[in-house]
């Protein structure tokens, strides 16, 4: 930043800055436009400074509380990745115990102890100290020069009541005032300036505090706390903080102001100030009051914002389910429901705030008239002369501000309270324990268990039981078992990821980790690959092509430097995994954990990925793997197979051993693999011993292989005979790539990796995630109608009526006192003087209260029409979002939805009409003032002209620079609220790589992006303060200045009223136009929320035509020469799609990757609108009803089986259709009957946050009880096991040909044996139908079908062709 160079005048007047003001004015800023910070403001310096005395601060905790208790079961702590674990053990942050008893269970204090919580307050005073000690020392210094303008109005006033002729002394008070007046506004711009900076800053270390904490969160905390909940610490409980750092020195300087002010009234009226001070005292325990019920309402505000934001996360996360069930207004109406309790609460705070806005006003009315009426019964003879009333009067202006402040001030620390509460809750929850695991092992093997046992919570069931296993170095270990069995949670154990409460677990060397479900980071694709580590090309083309993405690269359109959506929608689930696999191979680590990485991939594709990767011949080879799998068919080729079951090792050795000396192994891989013959299609038989021998029957499929896939030995061969005589070998997969890479096809790789022809890079550049766009302009009168319009033109019509009215009343109260003070000078008659006075007094007090009265109005229906303007433009823009095509969402984050929902509503709710009531009374104060000091001094007209002018001039310079900053700085938000989202789905990806560090950094980055804009902004607006002040002064010193030269031709009251209103206008004036900024600048927020209003709009919901009640009755589906595309700018992804199904018929749809599959299912509920051709269902052309009466009347069990948090009833059923008898007959059929009933709540369990307390074979149980409940005569399977073994498969397929007979089923298939037995199967390529038959005579035509078929093993009986 150029400060650091900068003069001494440059640096108070902030003239350094002037050049970007200046360049705002010429054209919209930019990030590269704005100064970047100093080096001690940066998060940087601030972050690591905080941690060191937060690190302090935890192990004075410790010692604070029992240590005998601690070092009983904790003797040595170490960890790496968070310093939190060096102090305190997660088993025991939850119990620390003041006392020194304390019970166990299995080495686990208990949960019900006290204990002392580490303060978040202290290290943020140590670590802050010397710069709040300077920002007080500037305060101090600020209030002192602010009570010496009124001293020398008071000269003033006295040399014109004494009338004397000292000509010179006048214009020297004048030439004073104006020193005093300019040196007060600089010191109080420096106030200002330390001060913002330093709450920021406070605000910066404790949300990356918040964030490194997440990084260590034990899963027991995860699941306590949701990512909207953590987020909304971030965002809101952290903001909280740092506001009340901007307001803390009003604590002490508000009474500091009062008790001047009070010992100078003293000296104008004498002890009748004790009346006044007697007022204020009264007036604290209502303050009181407010603050305790203003706590508690933050409270219930705080909840109701969580419980939103954690409902609005899951539903951009699972928009997809919702539009394919149409299940928006069921959602819709719960997140309205939430927000009606949030208004309720801001409706309670608002109507407190009017009471306390009434006692506020009249607070000042009242210490004056008590002080003059005590002034006048102490002493009969006591005058109000001009000088005792405007010197009176300027400090009761002064004394105005602090008695506004402190309440307010009282406030925040209630709900500031409660904040730093739930920060130090989170901050206190439970981590992860190093002694989870000894990552330090140095042994002969590469993981051991020795009698471990687990769970996921402290007080938690056990999940894993007495663990017993060593796997050797380099070795290839399969883990096998059913659903639930334990066999996920056996690689957490071996990540840490699990609590230990007995045993031990051995690890040895670096872990990379492939997880079930990818996650995916938002950025281009290479990045996700590299993760963080340098590009060796060599190794990175030999780990594409191991891990078959070389013919992903040539159909994504910018190669590897493609950017990937936040939630990856624009690649399939098989090119995230392999993606994710890239990533773990690139590390090069010693021992890889697969979660079952070949369950979403062709079959194809998992050949090659076994082959060159996994296998005992892959790039893998020498390192220790641990391959989660339901693909039985591998087992041979693994060193070591571990069999789960119940959460326990059932059985484990080599292949050959299991199988020779385990009768009950064979048993197990009978259940995993056999299906009932009844079952089997009649046309098709499996693979038998002569397919799996490379020289056999079926071994033509493997001749384009240098090696196979599946090399048995003639024993090994035998036995799988034996026991999967009729298995189907096959993959898990997502649409297949296409093989041309084999054929020499497709393009070099040196044109893969990051090719930009201009197509191509115009392609990737609309497909990439979209950032978010930052309006430039002044804000549109559109806006601002459209916020009056939500506000309610009847409350905008009264607002200004009650404003107008109370601003009249204050300059009514003070004219009537000058006129009081001239009636007083010139009245002889004691007794006509006396019932003057009494006359006056009652005059005063009437327009006080009346004021009062005004301002209690103002403030209600201030408050009623920003509460009306909050909830419709919030329901509106929740409609406008949920209205979106399905491709706005897979193109945008989720945190830029988010952050609209959480801080442009903020700023909506609390923000917007706090800024429009503050301006609107400085314009009437401005309107008045100016009034008043015309009225004194007729010349002052010739000053306000130019100085209006120049005022005009500075905002608009101001103005344009300013509202563009604002608007920087919101979007850069954005990005801190998406990296910190991204980070809590990953979390167990990242801990396992060890990127902890390397992840604090980044967020350190984005953080540091939003400091940029958040300190331009705040020397902005202190370049503007500076120079209005100065014109304010100037304006003051004129005023001074007139009234001097008047001289002997006005009376004192008016010269009295005159400079006492100018004092007053400098800041007015500095905060008028602020205001205007402010409301111009927070009214982006409202443009942001509006934004969604103009954007393109799925098709209505419900339409005027309705199709009849019953449809679809038959379940006949045709398309006529349908044409579809994703954009309008794209090529067709579907062409001339010609068909039609029989009723009750059960077709198949398969194709290699991009054939058009998904694309067809997301025709049909009209995810994409049709570019040509009709789709008609049962008659009725899909294209003319409404999308609700559409999908409704579909079904469909997608392939990610997505859960929202709420009961599992409410999973089922959101609108509450169906009776408790059709829910459970439904998780009959899906084999859950017996697992929801061991569950204490049943039906109505909690489901936690995505599911997570479900295993994934569960979630897609619940997806097909889901699909049962919802009776319609079509139904469409889009890959809907690709996530489960074969158990699940099997039951899912048995229990759809069972239960849906009598109608249509469309399968989109990866496991071709699924398909087998439809009546017809459709074949696409590139987008076009390439075959349509039964299988039997596709097969005879030996066709594409025909070749994917045998490329999955399954052949063709003879006897039944």
């Amino acid at each position: 930043s150029p400060e650091e160079n900068a003069s001494f005048f440059s640096k108070v007047t902030y003239s350094w800055y002037s050049r970007i003001i200046t360049l705002g004015y010429k054209k919209p800023l930019e990030r590269e436009d704005l100064f970047e910070l100093n080096e001690s403001d940066s998060p940087y310096i601030v972050c690591p400074n905080f941690e060191k005395h937060w690190r302090k601060e935890l192990l004075k905790a410790r010692k604070v509380n029992n240590r005998e208790v601690w070092d009983h079961k904790h003797k040595t702590i170490e960890n790496l990745n968070s310093f939190y674990m060096e102090i305190f053990p997660p088993s025991s942050l939850l119990s620390w115990k003041k006392s020194s008893k304390a019970p166990h269970d299995k080495g686990v204090i208990s949960e019900k102890a006290s204990f002392e919580k580490p303060s978040l307050l202290y290290p943020l005073w140590q670590t802050f100290r010397f710069l709040l000690i300077k920002v007080a020392i500037l305060k101090v210094a600020s209030d002192i020069l602010a009570f010496i303008g009124p001293q020398i109005m008071k000269e003033m006033i006295t040399l014109f009541e004494n009338r004397s002729d000292l000509y010179w002394n006048r214009y020297g008070y004048a030439i004073a005032l104006l020193v005093v007046v300019v040196l007060q506004s600089l010191v109080h711009q420096l106030y200002q300036r330390f001060n913002m900076l330093t709450s920021v800053k406070i605000k910066t270390a404790v949300v990356a505090l918040i964030y490194k904490k997440a990084l260590s969160l034990a899963n027991s905390s995860r699941r306590k706390y949701t990512t909207g909940e953590i987020v909304n610490l971030m965002s809101a409980d952290a903001q909280q903080l740092m506001e009340l750092t901007v307001n803390l020195n009003l604590l002490w300087s508000a009474p500091f102001q009062i008790l001047m002010a009070i010992v100078f009234l003293w000296q104008e009226l004498g002890p009748s100030v004790l009346a006044g001070v007697a007022v204020l005292i009264l007036v604290i325990p209502i303050n009181a009051f407010v603050a305790a019920k203003v706590k508690q309402l933050r409270k219930n505000q705080m909840k109701n914002t969580d419980q939103r934001i954690k409902l609005l996360n899951e539903i951009l996360h699972g928009i997809k389910i919702l539009k394919l069930y149409a299940w928006e207004p069921s959602y819709q109406k719960k997140v309205v429901e939430i927000r009606e309790h949030e208004i309720n609460v801001l409706k309670s705070s608002g109507y407190l705030t009017t009471f306390s806005m009434l006692t506020l006003t009249c607070i000042p009315f009242m210490v004056s008239l008590a002080t003059f009426g005590v002034y006048f019964l102490l002493d009969e003879a006591n005058v109000l002369t001009a000088t005792k009333v405007f010197t009176s009067i300027s400090l009761f202006n002064i004394l105005r501000l602090p008695l506004f402040d402190l309440p307010t001030v009282i406030s925040a620390i209630a709900q500031t309270k409660v904040s730093v509460g739930r920060l130090e809750d989170f901050l206190n929850s439970e981590d992860l324990d190093p002694q989870n695991i000894d990552s330090n092992y140095s042994g002969n093997h590469a993981v051991g268990f020795i009698g471990a046992s687990f769970r996921w919570e402290n007080t938690g069931p056990s999940i894993l039981n007495n663990l017993n296993m060593k796997i050797p170095e380099g070795s290839l270990v399969a883990v096998v078992g059913q659903v639930g069995s334990g066999k996920s949670s056996l690689l957490s154990a071996i990540l840490g990821e699990m609590n230990k409460y007995e045993g031990t677990v051995q690890r040895k060397g670096s872990v990379a980790y492939v997880s079930q479900q990818a996650w995916i980071q938002n950025s281009i694709l290479q990045e996700n690959i590299l993760f963080g580590l340098g590009l060796n090309r060599s190794y990175y083309e030999r780990v594409l092509e191991a891990c078959a993405l070389l013919p992903d690269l040539e159909q994504l359109p910018n190669g590897d430097q493609t950017e990937i959506g936040e939630r990856n929608i624009n690649i399939s689930v098989g090119q995230k995994q392999r993606v994710s696999l890239a990533r773990a191979v690139y590390s090069n680590a010693d021992l890889y954990l697969l979660d079952d990485p070949l369950s979403a991939v062709d079959v194809h594709v998992g050949k090659h990925l076994f082959e060159k990767l996994i296998g005992p011949s892959g790039l893998l080879k020498n390192k220790t793997r641990i391959l989660v799998t339901h693909n039985l068919t591998l087992l041979p080729q693994t060193d070591v197979i571990i069999v789960m079951e119940d959460g326990r090792i059932a059985h484990m050795g080599t292949y050959q051993e299991l199988l020779s000396e385990r009768a009950n192994f064979a048993e197990f891989l009978q259940i995993f693999s056999a299906e009932n013959k009844s079952e089997d299609p009649p046309q098709v038989k499996e693979v038998e011993q002569a397919s799996l021998n490379v020289g056999g029957e079926g071994g033509n499929f493997y001749k384009d292989t240098p090696n196979d896939w599946l090399e048995f030995s003639t024993s090994h061969t035998k036995a799988l005979s034996r026991f999967l005589k009729k298995y189907v070998p096959f993959f898990t997969a997502v649409p297949s790539l296409k093989r041309e890479s084999q054929k020499g096809n497709i393009l070099p790789q040196k044109e893969l990796l990051g090719h930009k022809d201009s197509s191509a890079f115009e392609q990737a550049k609309a497909s990439s995630m979209k950032k978010e766009n930052v309006a430039t302009g002044s804000m549109k009168m559109s806006v601002v109608l459209k916020y009056l319009q939500a506000f309610g033109w009847l409350w905008v019509w009264l607002t200004l009526i009650a404003y107008v009215g109370q601003n009249a009343v204050a300059i009514g109260q003070n004219l009537w006192l000058s006129t009081w003070s001239v009636a007083e000078e010139k009245n002889k008659d004691y007794g006509e003087w006396k019932h003057l006075r009494n006359n006056k007094l009652g005059v005063y007090g009437l327009l006080g209260f009346i004021q009062g009265l005004m301002v209690c109005y103002g403030a209600y229906v201030l408050t009623r029409g920003s509460l009306c303007a909050s909830r419709t433009l919030h329901n509106q823009m929740l409609d406008n979002v949920l209205h979106l095509p399905l491709q706005y969402f897979e193109t945008n984050p989720v945190g830029q939805i988010i952050n609209r929902f959480t801080k442009d509503v903020f700023i909506l709710d609390l923000r917007f009409h706090y800024y429009l009531r503050t301006w609107l009374n400085c314009t009437l104060d401005v309107i008045g003032t100016i009034l008043v000091i015309v009225s004194a001094s007729p010349l002052f007209i010739l000053i306000v002209i130019p100085l209006g002018y120049l005022y005009f001039i500075i905002q608009r310079y101001y103005i344009a620079s300013s509202r563009q900053i604002r608007r920087l700085t919101g979007a850069s938000n954005t990005p801190v609220i998406s990296h910190f989202s991204e980070t809590l789905l990953g979390l167990s990806t990242i801990r396992a790589f060890g990127h902890q560090e390397r992840f604090i950094r980044r967020n350190k980055d984005v953080m540091n992006e939003n400091l940029v804009c958040f300190y331009n902004n705040v020397i902005s607006n202190r370049w503007l303060a500076v120079r209005l002040e100065f014109l304010g002064s100037l304006m003051v010193f004129f005023a001074a200045l007139f009234a001097m030269m008047a001289g002997n031709t006005i009376n004192s009251s008016t010269v009295g009223l005159s400079i006492s209103y100018a004092l007053n206008i400098t800041q007015t004036l500095n905060f008028w136009v602020r205001k205007a900024c402010e409301i111009e600048t927070n009214g982006v927020s409202i443009e942001r929320i509006c934004d969604y209003e103009k954007m393109g709009k799925e098709a209505p919901w419900i339409m005027s035509k309705r199709p009849p009640m019953g449809w679809p009755n038959k379940g006949i589906i045709e398309f006529i020469n349908y044409k579809a595309r994703y954009r309008t700018d794209l090529g067709l992804a579907l062409q001339d799609i010609s068909f039609q199904t029989q009723s009750k018929e059960k077709v198949g749809i398969v194709g290699r990757t991009g054939a058009g599959k998904s694309t067809l299912t997301n025709c049909l509920f009209r995810i994409i609108e049709g570019a040509g051709g009709k789709i008609i269902i049962d008659g009725i052309d899909i294209s003319t009803i409404g999308l609700h009466d559409l999908r409704g009347n579909l079904n469909i069990i997608p392939q990610d089986p997505v859960l929202f948090s709420g009961t599992i009833q409410s999973n089922l059923d959101p609108f509450g259709k169906y009776s408790d008898r059709e829910l459970w007959e439904a998780v009959e059929l899906c084999d859950l009957k017996n697992f929801v009933q061991s569950l204490p709540k049943k039906l109505l369990h909690e489901i936690s946050e995505g599911g997570e307390n479900l295993s994934v074979g569960q979630r897609q149980l619940v997806c097909l009880a889901r699909a049962l409940l919802r009776k319609t005569k079509i139904l469409i399977l889009d890959e809907a096991t690709a996530s489960v073994d074969v158990e699940t498969d099997n039951l899912v397929q048995s229990t759809i040909r069972k239960e849906f007979y009598n109608c249509t089923v469309l399968t989109i298939a990866h496991r071709l044996h699924t398909i087998m037995d439809s009546e017809r199967v459709l074949v696409l390529g590139s987008g076009r139908i390439i075959e349509f038959d039964t299988p039997h005579n596709l097969v005879l035509q030996q066709g594409v079908f025909s070749k994917m078929i045998s490329e999955a093993g399954i052949i063709q009986d003879s006897n039944n062709s």
